[in-house]
């Protein structure tokens, strides 16, 4: 690689005229930048960002930790952070903790290492000491899909127990008394919540959630887990005659299990969904869900990181707080009757 000594040499310039080209165009003369900039581009010279970086002590790198990057919602929370840091000059590094605690903690280590400016995170574990860490390093942390109990950490987080809530009370409001809970597992913060959200709806409907809430936990947030449940489902007594997913990806498993095995919905089991990722209205039959401003979190998110990062004062932290909403389509209702148009 051609080294910044070599580009001076070629253009007849000092090393400091180089820097000033790179970093501070405007301090040299239209002539010497041209000059130097047109070797920079025969010799192919790359700068080393890295030496950079450490020289002006200060990374333009973020860190985003998801828990599942093949998650729709996911997806789309990325790319609200990656859309707001790259507006800022920033570029994001995406990290997929697959809900594993020592996978998160060496992702983190990484984030160290590398002097990265600060990192949004959807933790896994419940205790969020560790990440105070991070923050002594003058590394910036936002939490994201996950409320801050501390007043010094910012967060963006979504209501999950109001989404169980109005997914439950849908249900309930068309008649159903046997409800499936379709869940991954519940030490992840959003689906135990959903799920308390789900038992606090029928508290208020006056009836008894271990009555009509019943629980189907599966060991992982896929597809073909979910599909794996459904027969388990189905051979149940009394059978559920509605299905609540804590995510559409697991509605999406259950939906291919039901139709596999002739199951018809909504006439034969309606179906709840989580998140109302862009697939949910184009399944066949759309997908009843509780919408997420999947987008709005992640840019909220990446906007609070960089607050943080640029404060000059002392940060003023902020919890932001979304809330859901239900979105009602053919998977829950059934298509009213078709009547002939009547003659003029």
């Amino acid at each position: 690689m051609p080294s910044i000594r070599e580009v001076a040499q070629r253009a007849g310039v000092s090393l400091g005229t180089v820097s000033n080209v790179l970093n501070r165009p405007e301090m040299v003369s239209e002539a010497t930048r041209l000059r130097v900039q047109a070797v920079i581009e025969q010799l192919g010279f790359v700068r080393n960002g890295s030496a950079h970086q450490l020289r002006a002590r200060r990374s333009y790198h973020l860190g985003l930790i998801v828990l599942d990057v093949t998650n729709p919602f996911f997806t789309e929370v990325a790319r609200g952070v990656e859309d707001a840091a790259n507006a800022a000059g920033y570029v994001v590094i995406l990290c997929n903790s697959d809900s594993s605690a020592d996978k998160e903690s060496r992702y983190l280590h990484m984030i160290e290492e590398q002097r990265t400016a600060g990192v949004v995170i959807t933790p896994v574990q419940n205790d969020l000491a560790y990440l105070q860490h991070l923050r002594q390093r003058n590394i910036a942390v936002v939490l994201l899909d996950r409320p801050s109990q501390a007043r010094d950490l910012c967060s963006v987080a979504i209501d999950d127990v109001l989404g169980g809530e109005l997914a439950t009370r849908h249900l309930l409001e068309l008649g159903h008394r046997r409800i499936a809970f379709v869940s991954g597992p519940l030490s992840i913060r959003q689906y135990a919540e959903r799920r308390r959200g789900a038992r606090q709806a029928v508290e208020m409907a006056g009836l008894n959630p271990d009555d009509i809430v019943h629980d189907s936990l599966i060991a992982t947030q896929q597809a073909h887990s979910s599909d794996q449940c459904v027969e388990a489902l189905l051979a149940s007594t009394p059978r559920p005659s509605a299905i609540f997913c804590a995510s559409d990806l697991l509605a999406l498993g259950v939906m291919r299990g039901l139709g596999q095995r002739g199951i018809k919905i909504p006439a034969d089991m309606a179906l709840v969904g989580y998140d109302d990722v862009e697939f949910a209205s184009m399944l066949s039959p759309a997908l009843t869900s509780i919408r997420q401003p999947k987008y709005q979190l992640g840019q909220a998110a990446a906007e609070l990181l960089l607050a943080e990062i640029h404060a000059t004062e002392k940060h003023l932290h902020t919890q932001i707080m979304y809330q859901p909403e239900l979105i009602v389509r053919a998977s829950t209702q059934l298509a009213s009757a078709w009547l002939p148009p009547r003659a003029l």
